[in-house]
């Protein structure tokens, strides 16, 4: 159960507690209505300080009109929802004057003694002890997260920034080379080298964001890039976007890799969207896997991404270079 449930538990035995145990009459009534608006503040609460005093207003008014005894244990909920807003130190003060008030009203002659004091004091340790591994439990979880979301970040600019500042470089050189023999070349290169520039500062951008609304296409891929053959089958915009940006990854990942490492210079993508599935192949005709293949942030990062969506990631020689192969299913 879900400690956050505690305190309507804790409303819940203390109501039927008290209507057992008198006539019901106005006072009754009374006395369910102040006990339903406290399990209406615990609904109502999204860590206002603010809701701390109403509570304690709230049992003020409750706890003289209840012949059981039992509303001293709502008395916990203070320091327990205090733990989530305002801390343990806090919580901890907030019972000892919790259990302070009760020893005050048992003393002036209301409902209760020494031993409803005593299991108030057990039931503080209790809920102070849920409370803490509660937030233990979201901390863990909101560093979890965040790590995730780092790693994702991570790829996400190593994927595109990576890609385009090797093309960026690729075409520089190109430049160089075919400066003083054919001008025209160099300037096309150099067209293809600011083309590259401004796309790898939009895809920051939008890695920054964290927020995609349409994945690029794999057709993008062979624009500005002569090396490069693309073919599509089936409909890219009918699988999930998570799906495109995975395969478009993965395919901007073996590009880059190609031409780095494997100094290829004709590279072909094939995508097969049909079924709801994703299939995807690029071949290259460099000089084949690297000594350690599996080695390199950008490999890892593709598995990654992919098998997070169910699918799977091969790499394996072909009669000329390198071929990738990813496999995504449709969706369940």
């Amino acid at each position: 159960m879900p400690v956050r449930w505690v305190p309507f538990v804790l409303c819940g035995a203390v109501l039927a507690a008290g209507l057992t145990a008198r006539p019901l009459d106005l006072s009754a009534l009374g006395f369910a209505a102040g006990v339903l608006a406290l399990a209406g503040v615990e609904a109502l609460d999204r860590g206002r300080r603010a809701w701390l005093v109403v509570r304690v207003a709230l049992l003020a008014l409750v706890a003289p009109f209840d012949p059981s005894g039992l509303t001293g244990a709502l008395f916990i909920t203070v320091p327990f929802a205090a733990y989530f807003t305002m801390g343990r130190r806090t919580a901890v003060v907030l019972g000892a004057a919790g259990a302070g008030l009760l020893a005050l009203f048992f003393a002036a002659g209301g409902a209760g003694d020494v031993g409803d004091l005593v299991m108030y004091a057990v039931g503080l340790v209790l809920a102070l002890t849920a409370a803490a591994f509660a937030v233990g439990r979201m901390d863990a979880v909101a560093e979890l997260a965040a790590a995730r979301e780092r790693n994702r970040l991570a790829r996400e600019i190593h994927d595109s920034l990576g890609h385009h500042l090797t093309a960026i470089a690729v075409q520089l050189e190109k430049a160089e080379a075919f400066r003083d023999r054919d001008q025209q070349a160099a300037a096309r290169a150099v067209t293809d080298a600011r083309w590259s520039a401004k796309q790898a500062l939009a895809e920051v951008r939008d890695s920054v964001r964290t927020l995609r609304d349409a994945p690029p296409s794999v057709r993008d891929l062979a624009r500005h890039a002569p090396d490069v053959t693309v073919s599509v089958l089936g409909d890219e915009a009918a699988v999930p976007a998570p799906v495109r940006l995975a395969v478009y990854r993965a395919a901007q990942e073996a590009l880059t890799n190609a031409r780095r490492h494997g100094n290829a210079r004709a590279m072909a993508v094939a995508a097969d969207f049909r079924g709801g599935r994703a299939t995807l192949t690029v071949t290259d005709d460099g000089t084949g896997l690297p000594e350690s293949p599996g080695a390199g942030f950008g490999l890892q990062g593709m598995r990654e991404r992919v098998e997070q969506l169910g699918g799977t990631l091969t790499l394996a020689p072909a009669d000329s270079g390198v071929r990738l192969t990813v496999t995504i299913p449709a969706p369940a």
